[in-house]
Order: structure tokens, then C-alpha cells, then sequence
């Protein structure tokens, strides 16, 4: 098996009242867990294709395997975007950055969630550090992998699949979102972009 579940960090109640124990014992444990399950089927059907010299179906496995992994590495990121007693607002490069790159935090923020409440159907709300560029930017990623710039690294993301908050918020996304901010996880965030600055896409310009 190539992918597991990853543990959280806190337990499916901490994140409460934004998000209940019940939505993220199902989010975690089924959802996450379907797409894990699926990253590995795909895996196991093409080395099975590999074996037989049967390509027949390499098509379907390949977008199987974008969906379900894009839908691993998604949720394993936005777990540690999370934490109890979080929010607030961002401090040090990450508030710097933030000014640099969208003119304050307050408009930083109202594009997000703009952006975010904008996906049309399922998708994922994504502030990214872009290397060819050396800026962050703002995504709107589309299911599980569609729409996005091809080597951005994801530093904060927001799950607006309705799996994430129908439960709690039922239709009313921009609740969800709102909360959203209660517990993000700036101290998380912080590491993702430094590291992203330091490591990210070194090779794309060479």
C-alpha cells in the first residue's frame, strides 16, 4: 500500500463549535479514507497493466489517480491548516506577505473567500505560493485537482466540498467560510511558506 490515512493531531470534537465531531469523524474516516483506498486501487490496476501489456484502460487510471491523490494530498493539508483555539490573525513573513501580495490582510481575506464561495460545484479554496513568479496567489481548484497552475505549492486550503460543512451549515456556505477563520492555523501556514520559499520550483527555472 503506497498511501494511509494520516492521524490527526487533535481530536474530531477540538475543532467545535465551527466544525462538529460528526463531520469530521465522517470527513476523516470515510471521505479521506475513500480517496486514500482509491489512490492505491489505481496504483494496483496499473501495475497490473503493466504486467499483462494491457493499456486498455490507462486512460480511466490515470484520471482515478489524479482525483483520488489530488483528493489525499488536499485533505492532508488542510487537516494541519486546522487547529483548536487558532484563528486570528497572521503574524511575521506570512502577514508581510499578504500585504505584499494582495494589499492587507483584510483584502487578502475577501478574496479568498470569494474566490472560494465562487466554485461552481465542488472544489477547494487555495492560497499558493507560485516560484516562477515568487508570489502568492489564489486558486480556485476544481473537485479534487482541475483548474490550478502547475507547480504552485498549496500553503493554506479550504474544503468546499459539501461533505465539509452540509451538516453544520447546511446550504449556507458563507457561514462555513466564515468560521473557516476561527481555526486556521497561521503557525502552520508560516512553515508551508517558508519552506515552500525555500524549496519550491528551484528547478522549474533552470
Amino acid at each position: 500500500m503506497s498511501y494511509s490515512l494520516p492521524e490527526l493531531s487533535y481530536d474530531y470534537s477540538a475543532l467545535e463549535p465551527h466544525i462538529s465531531a460528526r463531520i469530521m469523524e465522517l470527513h476523516h474516516s470515510k471521505h479521506h479514507k475513500a480517496y486514500v483506498d482509491g489512490a492505491n486501487n489505481a496504483l494496483a490496476q496499473m501495475a497490473e497493466a503493466r504486467e499483462s501489456g494491457n493499456f486498455a484502460n490507462i486512460n480511466r487510471l490515470e484520471k482515478d489517480l489524479a482525483f483520488h491523490l489530488g483528493g489525499h494530498v488536499n485533505h492532508s493539508i488542510f487537516w494541519t491548516n486546522l487547529a483548536p483555539d487558532a484563528g486570528g490573525t497572521p503574524e511575521g513573513e506570512v502577514a508581510a506577505a499578504l500585504d505584499e501580495f494582495f494589499g492587507s490582510f483584510g483584502a487578502f481575506k475577501a478574496h479568498f473567500q470569494a474566490a472560494s464561495l465562487g466554485i461552481q460545484g465542488s472544489g477547494w479554496g487555495v492560497l499558493a505560493w507560485d516560484p516562477i513568479g515568487a508570489r502568492l496567489i489564489i486558486q480556485q481548484l476544481f473537485d479534487q485537482q482541475g483548474n490550478t497552475a502547475q507547480g504552485t505549492v498549496p500553503i493554506l486550503q479550504l474544503d468546499m466540498w459539501e461533505h465539509a460543512f452540509y451538516l453544520d451549515y447546511q446550504n449556507v456556505k458563507a457561514d462555513y467560510v466564515t468560521a473557516f477563520w476561527n481555526i486556521v492555523n497561521w503557525d502552520n501556514v508560516a512553515k508551508r511558506f517558508a519552506a515552500a520559499r525555500a524549496n519550491a520550483g528551484a528547478s522549474l527555472l533552470v
